[in-house]
C-alpha cells in the first residue's frame, strides 16, 4: 500500500485569471507529495510535472484536501489526455462536505483535531512565488501536506475528527478513512 498525500500551490490567483471558471490558467508553482512508501516529501516545480503525475498515478491512493475541485484541475492543462478522475483518490474536503452538508476548511479541522494551524495561505504563497522566494512556497506546501496527512491519520485511527463551527465551538464528526 502506498498512500501519497498531495497538495499544490499555484502561480496565480483566481482574480488574476478572471475567476474560478478559468482555474486551468492558474498554473502550477509547486507540488508536494509525501509517500508512505518513501516516508519523505518530494517537491515538484512546474518543469517537474510529468514526474509528479507519474507519482500520483503509481499511488495506491492519493489523499488530499480539495484535490478534485482545485489541484487536479490546475494540473489538467499539463496532461490534457490524463483522466485525473481515474486516480484512486480520497479528497478529505469532498468527503467531509458530503457528511456535513457544507464546506469546511483545512485550518478548522487541523486546529480542532490536532491543535495545529496552517502556516500561511494560497495568497501568501503566490506573493512568495512572484518574489522568487521559492523555498517559502515549498515549505508552506510541505506544511499543508503534513497537516493533511496528520488529519487523515487522526481520522483513520479514531473514526472521527473535530472541526470548529463558525461560532468557534469544537464539534465532532465520524469518518471512515480506513
Amino acid at each position: 500500500m502506498n498512500l501519497v498525500f498531495f497538495d499544490l500551490e499555484s502561480q496565480n490567483l483566481f482574480e488574476d485569471v478572471g475567476g474560478r471558471e478559468n482555474i486551468a490558467q492558474l498554473k502550477v508553482a509547486c507540488g508536494v507529495t509525501w509517500s508512505t512508501q518513501k516516508n519523505e516529501f518530494s517537491v515538484y516545480w512546474e518543469k517537474d510535472i510529468p514526474a509528479l503525475i507519474e507519482e500520483l498515478k503509481s499511488a495506491t491512493r492519493v489523499v488530499g484536501f480539495n484535490l478534485r475541485g482545485f489541484d487536479y484541475l490546475v494540473l489538467q492543462p499539463y496532461a490534457p489526455d490524463m483522466r485525473f478522475a481515474s486516480i484512486p483518490t480520497l479528497d478529505l474536503y469532498l468527503d467531509l462536505q458530503k457528511i456535513l452538508g457544507f464546506s469546511i476548511g483545512l485550518d478548522s479541522i487541523a486546529s480542532a483535531s490536532l491543535g495545529a494551524a496552517k502556516t500561511a495561505d494560497g495568497v501568501k504563497s503566490v506573493e512568495w512565488f512572484r518574489a522568487g522566494e521559492l523555498d517559502k512556497v515549498a515549505e508552506y506546501c510541505k506544511a499543508d501536506v503534513d497537516i493533511t496527512r496528520r488529519v487523515y491519520e487522526f481520522g483513520r485511527d479514531n473514526g472521527f475528527i473535530y472541526y470548529r463551527s463558525k461560532l468557534g465551538s469544537k464539534l465532532k464528526v465520524a469518518v471512515k478513512w480506513k
